[in-house]
């Protein structure tokens, strides 16, 4: 019998199952019942928050490529970061050591969809991706 349980990224409206930390974001419930993730208040914040972490690794730590990007996001020690690389080159059509610019519109919507389809195993609804963007580029353009 088919489930249509969501996955836990989705039921905590973090579509990038970004763990819990120091650093809080616009839109970041302001108490979580999962003790290891963030949840947010809407899918389009949890996207938001993608962005936003995304870009924070271009700016502060210089991490320009899909490689370089997806290899702190998806660390080897929590996740088959090779596979993860090849699922989102294969959907976005960048090369892996291309630098990105994470200011570009149909780059990051294409990367942030496409990482969201792997953490959470189907297919992101591009309406909220797309929210996501407008949310994170009304407070970084």
């Amino acid at each position: 019998m088919k489930t249509n349980r969501k996955s836990r990224g989705l039921r905590n409206l973090n579509p990038g199952n970004i763990r819990r930390s120091a650093v809080r974001y616009k839109g970041e419930r302001a108490t979580s019942s999962d003790a290891e993730f963030r949840q947010f208040e809407s899918i389009e914040a949890g996207y938001r928050a993608m962005f936003v972490l995304l870009h924070t690794y271009a700016v502060k730590h210089h991490l320009t490529t899909l490689r370089q990007i997806i290899s702190r996001y998806a660390p080897p020690s929590e996740n088959d970061t090779s596979a993860y690389l090849r699922r989102v080159v294969a959907a976005t059509g960048l090369s892996p050591d291309e630098p990105l610019d994470t200011l570009d519109r149909d780059t990051m919507v294409g990367v942030v969809r496409a990482m969201s389809e792997v953490e959470n195993g189907v297919k992101a609804v591009e309406s909220e991706v797309e929210g996501g963007w407008r949310l994170f580029v009304a407070d970084f353009s």
